[in-house]
């Protein structure tokens, strides 16, 4: 039979992408600043998302997120699940997600991966890139409040791009949760020190110059008077630091404004009550990267950095991550047809 139209697509799991190495940060940092950039320059299309809410009091959804690399001939869109009361309910991760990659040539399937990874290494380079240009270079210290998946990911972020990180303060609502932290995290950073705050914020955050705040509580958390001079902060989650912490910032950046401000972040929460205003708002991160703006331009600043997530930036990765599979020859191939429907010989038709 002819192959004439066969359709075959590359299937990758999570453990297929690590065997393949792209659990890689500088990969998905250079794939997030190139996708910032061909974004800034119009070569990638970026639809608005659709999202689907299942319950309004937990906001437990599924989203779908398309983007197009014009340059590459790629449109990809992520399927993420949040739902936030897993762990609570069943023990289990919150978020969950694919990644389906099609070429714009014929427009057939070239790959379907599992996006969690991807998602998680997407907020954890966002941070990192802001971190490089907008934290302090001679960074020791960095406090964590949360001790789950996004910080684990932050920290090895951070550490990626601030070698010279020694000094990890964890705190978490469970105290059981930071000595997991601990336990999975020191054999991959085993330079640094760690210590477990036992649930309490203040001491992962006192003298610390780099501050992560990743929780889903909805709570202002980090008070400014624990934050010092010259600190950077990379706020990912919603609501998770007083309004004080946002004023005392001498620059907040955002990975995008326009998105920000219509979430529920700490910074859109200030917008929406007259406690910031546009003009507060010193950049988006892609200004940065492109030069077109200092980030840090003294010792002194504390610096407030907030992303939201932008899909376009999941599919620059996973394009990467598929790029790098394709090369370590993992996955499998999967016919999704072999011929079309009526060249096939034996199937029944009920009508």
């Amino acid at each position: 039979m002819s192959d004439l139209h066969a359709i075959r697509y590359l299937t990758l799991s999570q453990e297929d992408l690590t065997v393949a190495g792209a659990f890689d940060f500088p990969l998905s940092i250079a794939a997030l600043e190139k996708g910032l950039i061909d974004y800034k320059d119009d070569r990638i299309l970026f639809p608005d998302k659709i999202v689907q809410i299942f319950n309004d009091d937990t906001q437990e959804r599924i989203n779908c997120l398309p983007a197009t690399l014009l340059n590459e001939g790629i449109c990809g869109v992520k399927w993420v699940s949040v739902f936030p009361e897993n762990p609570r309910k069943y023990g289990t991760q919150n978020l969950s997600a694919i990644i389906v990659l099609s070429n714009i040539t014929n427009g057939y399937p070239i790959c379907v991966m599992e996006g969690t990874l991807c998602s998680n290494i997407r907020v954890a380079a966002m941070g990192a890139v802001a971190a490089r240009s907008l934290s302090r270079k001679d960074s020791e210290s960095i406090g964590f409040i949360g001790a789950g998946e996004q910080a684990k990911m932050h920290l090895l972020g951070m550490k990626s791009v601030r070698p010279g990180l020694k000094i990890c303060r964890i705190s978490s609502k469970y105290p059981a949760e930071e000595e997991i932290f601990i336990q999975q995290l020191s054999r991959h950073v085993p330079d640094m020190e760690f210590i477990p705050c036992n649930g309490n914020m203040e001491d992962a955050i006192r003298d610390s110059d780099i501050i992560v705040t990743a929780t889903s509580a909805q709570a202002p958390l980090l008070k400014a008077d624990w934050i010092k001079e010259g600190a950077f902060y990379s706020h990912i989650g919603g609501w998770e630091d007083e309004d004080a912490v946002v004023q005392k910032a001498q620059k907040i950046v955002c990975d995008d404004w326009e998105t920000v401000k219509h979430r529920a972040q700490t910074l859109s929460l200030c917008f929406q009550r007259g406690v910031i205003t546009d003009a507060d708002i010193y950049a988006n991160i892609t200004e940065i990267v492109d030069g077109s703006k200092p980030g840090r331009e003294n010792e002194q600043e504390f610096i407030y950095f907030n992303a939201v997530g932008l899909a376009y930036v999941d599919v620059s990765i996973a394009y990467a991550m598929y790029q790098k599979a394709l090369e370590a020859g993992v996955g499998q191939i999967r016919d999704l047809q072999g011929s079309m429907i009526f060249d096939k010989q034996d199937f029944k038709i009920r009508l």
